[in-house]
């Protein structure tokens, strides 16, 4: 493994001019941050809008055959004001006539989003001094539209290791007909972890507005703490369970590699962030490592005498749901009682089907379905080896008053899954947090 970083700033460091030299800063201060990925740029104060959006607003337009041109000076002037406050030698105005002329003749949405990343990566080659590179010649997705990671670190790493320095635009490359192809989600932090795997980097930083991932969402809970060093493991937990991290899309090829993420704050660089390994030797300070939930599910469940000694019992009720195209989330069961937790809006417009599907195929002695249920997940590698773990989640949510409808831990300990009332949900990550961190 190399001592290369690199290095991937978000919407929001990239927004105006005065983002643009903080990035600088942060690129020139360590040599070995080698590669850059951009975004496009994100908002400048809270009622601003993206240039993305813009973009796509525009090509609605072009694609209606209505009259874009005033939409897109407005695109054209966030640029020019960027490019003229950093005094930059570089002028966009054939890129400009380029994009416009494609949004003319339906290049596609694809192209159309992809051009904010495009646009501000130009501008930040020219600003460091440093290499373009278009990922459309380098980053290949299949006929399916799926990426294809074999073909594109085939022809991106020997790219990048003939050239001391580059900036790549993130978010998108193309098809085989050489189409403008974007990724689906978290697509420029997918772009950061494709080159980090290419030059096989030694860490793979992801610069946003926030100083690392908190241990529970802090719209909840004034101020949480951050979490130091996350596992990939963990990291997918939470992430299931509707954490704001990074999409499993933007890990794999650097998980595959062992490479590391470093989560930084553009604004605050001094600050650690939160690592993201393979494995962690770090001892957390906390027995969990982080707190995440959701609301939007239900509960099918299912009473029989004897169920646990008859034959296929559970696989004939997840037939029933997998013939009306529901998958389930949770299955927890006592010797006569299962318990199946769906997506409630998986299961809209389906309860009769489903429960006349589950009484032809087992014939229960009794079946309801409850609605308004939130998962709670409890995660952290330090629980394996913590007693009393469990009692003190319980305890927790009883002093709290949270009536707690089901509990699941996954065999790997990494994980103790509640389900309570919605009602319940922001009063139990409060009890949850202040019993495990405060």
């Amino acid at each position: 493994m190399s001592n290369i970083k690199v290095v991937k700033f978000g919407g929001s460091s990239l927004a105006d001019a005065n983002q643009f030299r903080k990035v600088a800063a942060i690129i020139k201060s360590d040599e070995n941050r080698r590669f850059v990925v951009a975004s496009a740029p994100g908002k400048r104060f809270s009622a601003d809008v993206k240039i993305t959006d813009m973009l796509y607003a525009c090509y609605e337009k072009a694609a209606k055959g209505e009259a874009f041109d005033k939409d897109f000076d407005a695109i054209e002037k966030r640029y020019n004001s960027i490019i003229s406050e950093l005094k930059v030698d570089i002028s966009l105005e054939k890129e400009y006539e380029n994009i416009k002329d494609a949004f003319a003749h339906r290049a596609g949405r694809d192209f159309a989003a992809s051009r904010g990343e495009y646009l501000n990566s130009r501008v930040l080659a020219a600003f460091l001094g440093y290499d373009f590179i278009d990922p459309a010649g380098y980053i290949k997705f299949g006929e399916d539209g799926s990426f294809d990671l074999e073909t594109t670190l085939s022809l991106l790493s020997p790219k990048l290791k003939s050239i001391e320095n580059a900036v790549i635009p993130g978010f998108y490359g193309s098809m085989p007909n050489d189409t403008i192809k974007t990724f689906s989600r978290g697509g420029s932090d997918v772009t950061g972890s494709i080159v980090a795997r290419a030059v096989d980097a030694e860490l793979y930083e992801n610069w946003t507005d926030v100083s690392g991932f908190l241990i529970c969402d802090p719209r909840i809970v004034d101020n949480p703490k951050t979490i130091t060093t996350i596992t990939y493991k963990e990291l997918r937990e939470l992430a299931y369970m509707g954490a704001t991290v990074l999409h499993e899309d933007a890990i794999f090829p650097v998980r595959a590699a062992g490479i590391p993420i470093n989560i930084k704050n553009t604004n605050h660089p001094e600050d650690r962030g939160t690592m993201i390994v393979s494995e962690s030797a770090d001892i957390s300070k906390y027995v969990i490592t982080g707190i995440a939930g959701k609301k939007g599910f239900s509960v099918i469940n299912i009473e029989k005498d004897m169920m646990n000694s008859e034959l296929g019992f559970g696989r004939n009720v997840l037939r029933a749901l997998e013939k009306n195209g529901i998958s389930f989330e949770h299955m927890p069961s006592g010797i006569d009682t299962m318990s199946v937790l769906v997506n409630t809006d998986s299961l809209r417009d389906k309860e009769k089907s489903v429960l006349d599907e589950i009484t032809y195929r087992v014939h229960p002695d009794h079946m309801e379905i409850e609605n308004n249920l939130a998962l709670i997940a409890i995660v952290g590698r330090g629980m394996r080896k913590a007693r009393g773990t469990a009692g003190k989640i319980f305890s927790a949510l009883a002093e709290a008053k949270v009536n707690v409808k089901m509990i699941d831990q996954g065999s790997s300990e990494l994980n103790i899954i509640v389900g309570i009332n919605e009602e319940d949900f922001e009063d139990a990550v409060k009890a949850l947090y202040n019993a495990f961190v405060k």
